[in-house]
């Protein structure tokens, strides 16, 4: 059985643009400018703040930037992503560090699953607030 016909108030096409910069985005934060210092130490029991704050730093750096480039009248979405990050990385810390979740640990994988579909979430929704704005 087909799908019924979709209407939308936001245009695919910016929304599908959005999506695809926010992404790109992340994945240069979460992958490539994210060491182990951060990726280890913002999970940690203790001295957890400071590797979680630069990790979450460089996304707001990066998510600003890139809005200030493209849309400037966004600017302050770099603080609301910046603001959903730290608090999903904060409790996907507090998860690992509770309960001693290490990498060998089936709930280390789930956590990091959970943990990047709440970020890609969280671009989805600014993307659909980017594009129905813009």
């Amino acid at each position: 059985m087909p799908f019924p016909p979709m209407s939308s108030s936001v245009p695919v096409g910016a929304l599908v643009g959005w999506m695809l910069l926010l992404t790109a985005k992340h994945v240069v934060a979460d992958f490539f400018l994210q060491n182990a210092w951060m990726a280890q130490g913002k999970d940690q029991k203790t001295g957890w703040a400071l590797p979680l704050l630069v990790h979450c730093l460089i996304h707001l750096v990066l998510t600003t930037l890139l809005l200030l480039i493209v849309a400037p009248r966004f600017w302050f979405v770099g603080l609301i992503d910046f603001a959903i990050h730290i608090t999903i990385d904060r409790a996907k810390g507090l998860c690992v560090s509770t309960f001693s979740v290490t990498p060998e640990h089936q709930w280390f994988w789930w956590l990091i699953g959970i943990d990047q579909a709440l970020h890609h979430l969280t671009g989805f929704g600014l993307s659909i607030f980017m594009a129905a704005n813009g």
